[in-house]
């Protein structure tokens, strides 16, 4: 029997029979217990056992991380807990040497990230990953009940949407013996090929065909940034909508991001109050606060005008026509009380495919700021204009002729449309408090590091 469902169905008396693994093991000459976890909710077992078992002094010589097999029956718990099992029979299902490196005490998250194979074993990171799989599905189960088509991206392409450059190549050409520029025409796809930073541009293909689509899935960078912020592999969620302005991508943008918030707090409410007791102070207040907020719409010239009036003496001076620093998303929301939508941001520093504003300056852009994260998603009106598309394409010295495909979109019953993006990776640090990004993630792929 899974643990989740024996602390709900079960009552006192009953006869059990669970498997999992000792946490901890504490033994008297005549008695012991084990605190036992098997995964599948964050609460422990205390399973008591005497010298009446046929194997007691077997049981007692297995040590933490050992694999059990416990039967016996729920009685009311001494200690903390309400109840705990009283053995009948122990069977050990898989042993565990002296020298396993998840002792029952305080290991650093450094320590951990060198041990990342073995840390979901860690209450930490059990309630992480826990949590990491609620707010997946709350994803998937947000978009499915609102009529979306779910669309796996590629993850190999020949197209760079965010035209930063920043691109993990796949080739099967040794680069190493190659004199000047390779010939991507003998590679494997017959032109260079990389690992996707984004599926936006393939999604919009699709939401031009279902009206709503997203994807959820592995994205790549390859940026050399060790920053708490910064990976080189993270997931992405990315919806796209037709017929649908900024205005109304930024009502889906608030209204998903409070039912996540609000299914996580529903339905991980032991590990909510784990990391605000031992992560986060005050994590939980925080979160509801969100769920109850109205988030602020104003335009970045305002938001700028405020910064540049504000009594504050900054690193990074704002300035019209430039990007915000982290200071200034800090001050913004603390301004405002609450999350704030910064939107029709200056055009010379936003993609491409961004629907361009009348006045020639701005771009119907949105980023959504969050108290104590900043930027939490980031997104856009797409240009639905072919012409307006190919002059912007044109302007950044872009390949008109290779994207053919993506322009030929705005001739054939295009509409308006637009979508966002939001890095699960960074919503998973907001509902945690947990501030590293390699900590929310299983096996973090940053400069230096691609093993286990």
């Amino acid at each position: 029997m899974d643990l989740k469902d024996l602390f709900i169905k079960e009552k006192e008396g009953s006869t059990v029979t669970v498997e999992g693994w000792i946490r901890n093991h504490r033994k008297q000459k005549e008695f012991g217990f084990i605190d036992f976890s098997d995964g599948t909710t964050q609460e422990h077992l205390q399973i008591v056992y005497d010298d009446s078992l046929y194997n007691f002094l077997d049981v007692q010589k297995m040590l933490v991380g050992c694999a059990i097999s416990v039967t016996g029956q729920l009685v009311a718990s001494q200690g903390k807990q309400k109840i705990e099992l009283k053995a009948d029979i122990i069977k050990l299902l898989g042993d565990c040497p002296a020298d396993y490196p998840i002792q029952p005490k305080r290991h650093t998250r450094e320590f951990l990230r060198e041990q990342a194979y073995l840390r979901p074993r860690t209450n930490l990171f059990q309630a992480i990953f826990r949590v990491r799989s609620i707010a997946a599905y709350a994803i998937h189960k947000y978009f499915q009940e609102r009529n979306y088509v779910y669309f796996h991206a590629p993850l190999i392409t020949a197209s760079d949407c965010e035209g930063a450059g920043e691109m993990f190549q796949v080739t099967t050409l040794d680069l190493n013996k190659v004199n000047g520029k390779p010939d991507y025409s003998k590679d494997f796809f017959g032109k260079q090929a990389n690992l996707t930073v984004s599926g936006q541009l393939e999604a919009e293909t699709f939401a031009l065909a279902y009206k709503k689509t997203y994807t959820f899935g592995p994205t790549f960078r390859a940026e050399n940034s060790n920053t708490k912020t910064h990976a080189n592999e993270f997931w992405m969620i990315e919806p796209e909508m037709a017929f649908t302005d900024l205005d109304g991508d930024m009502d889906v943008m608030e209204d998903m991001l409070k039912y996540v918030v609000s299914y996580v707090l529903e339905n991980a409410p032991l590990e909510i109050d784990f990391f605000d007791q031992f992560v986060e102070k005050g994590l939980k207040d925080k979160l509801e606060k969100l769920v109850n907020s109205d988030f602020v719409r104003i335009d970045h010239e305002e938001v700028i005008k405020i910064l540049k009036e504000a009594p504050v003496k900054w690193e990074f001076e704002p300035e019209y026509g430039e990007d915000i620093a982290k200071e200034h998303e800090k001050y913004i929301t603390e301004y405002f009380n609450g999350p704030v939508f910064i939107k029709n941001w200056p055009r010379d520093i936003k993609a491409f495919y961004m629907k361009q504003n009348d006045d020639g300056k701005t771009v119907a852009a949105v980023d959504l700021e969050v108290p104590g994260a900043g930027e939490l998603m980031g997104g856009s009106q797409r240009e639905e204009s072919y012409e307006k598309l190919v002059k912007r394409m044109e302007e950044l010295g872009m390949d008109v002729a290779s994207m053919d495909w993506y322009l030929n979109l705005r001739k054939y019953g295009s509409c308006v449309h637009s979508g966002f993006g939001m890095g699960f990776e960074r919503l998973l640090i907001y509902l945690t408090g947990v501030e590293n990004i390699r900590d929310v993630i299983p096996y973090p792929r940053t400069p230096g590091n691609c093993e286990f």
